[in-house]
């Protein structure tokens, strides 16, 4: 049976926001607040991530002297090219660039930015498509994107489009096997942080542990609940989280199966209407309706 990396490999989780920004871009903070703030409320690391932009002197903001024992960042920058299927202005998230990343092409589509940021070594991302209806066209041209951000905090509190469910599924209704984030994309011009986030399973809060850690696919995303364990057997699946209204395994279309039961920590859910799609996730949500979110297996 296949397993879930965040689950089956050993270190620890570590808290952590890989989205963010500051007044190296458009930001209301300057970088050493930032993570001054996110180290305050608890977080184990953090990757700022700037507009890499020519108006703003294409920042990969170098964040490594906020580093302190027990807190630690990734470098990375929010990439930008024209143009999506809607004309948009192309929004890539790409963590662990290094710094001498090269500005922007006057040429360069946001495919080939895309494709540069993985030969680079990022984990490069697709943010917030429900934002700016981000078609599976537009994410199909972006191979080399590892994951999809289910929710995006700034884009939920100020549009109400923070939603990414709709790309992560037809995604993997295709067989892409992109990975599943929550985040904040904070740039704290209104209570935008705190409100979405990683638990990343890796042997050591370093950046080089943190990255291959998310190439890898070894956490799950949330906007509070915990995932404790998922253990995935032949004919079932069984979870272990905080406490929890509803635990589902989703598949691929409607499939889906799931226990609603007040105040639950456990749920044993059956895999036989998944199996034929494909893939399956985990959901799980509180009583207030927050949600934690696993990354997909696979049924090969």
């Amino acid at each position: 049976m296949p397993q879930d990396p965040a689950f089956a490999t050993p270190g620890r989780f570590w808290k952590g926001n890989i989205h963010t920004h500051s007044t190296r871009s458009d930001g209301v903070r300057g970088p050493e607040e930032v993570c001054a703030a996110y180290r305050e409320a608890g977080y184990d690391f953090l990757a700022l991530t700037d507009h890499f932009m020519a108006k703003y002197g294409f920042p990969i903001t170098d964040t490594r002297p906020f580093r302190t024992p027990g807190f630690t960042t990734l470098i990375g920058a929010e990439l930008h090219a024209p143009a999506t299927g809607l004309g948009e202005l192309w929004h890539i998230l790409a963590v662990g660039l290094p710094f001498d990343f090269a500005p922007t092409g006057a040429a360069e589509t946001g495919p080939a930015l895309a494709a540069r940021a993985v030969a680079a070594g990022a984990f490069v991302a697709i943010p917030h498509p429900g934002w700016y209806a981000l078609t599976t066209a537009d994410a199909d041209s972006l191979p080399g994107a590892r994951a999809v951000e289910i929710y995006n905090h700034t884009s939920a509190l100020r549009t109400a489009r923070g939603d990414g469910t709709y790309l992560v599924d037809q995604l993997l209704a295709e067989g892409r096997r992109v990975t599943i984030l929550a985040v904040d994309d904070a740039h704290f011009a209104c209570d935008d942080a705190f409100g979405g986030w990683l638990m990343v399973k890796a042997a050591a809060n370093e950046p080089a542990a943190l990255l291959a850690a998310l190439q890898a696919g070894a956490f799950y995303a949330t906007q509070g609940p915990r995932i404790e364990h998922i253990e995935w057997g032949a004919e079932s699946v069984t979870i272990r989280c905080s406490e929890a209204a509803s635990i589902m395994a989703l598949g691929r279309g409607s499939r889906a199966v799931q226990s609603v039961t007040p105040g639950q920590r456990e749920a044993t859910l059956k895999l036989e209407k998944l199996r034929p799609g494909g893939f399956a996730r985990i959901v799980v949500a509180d009583a207030a309706g927050r949600q934690a979110w696993s990354n997909p297996v696979w049924f090969d």
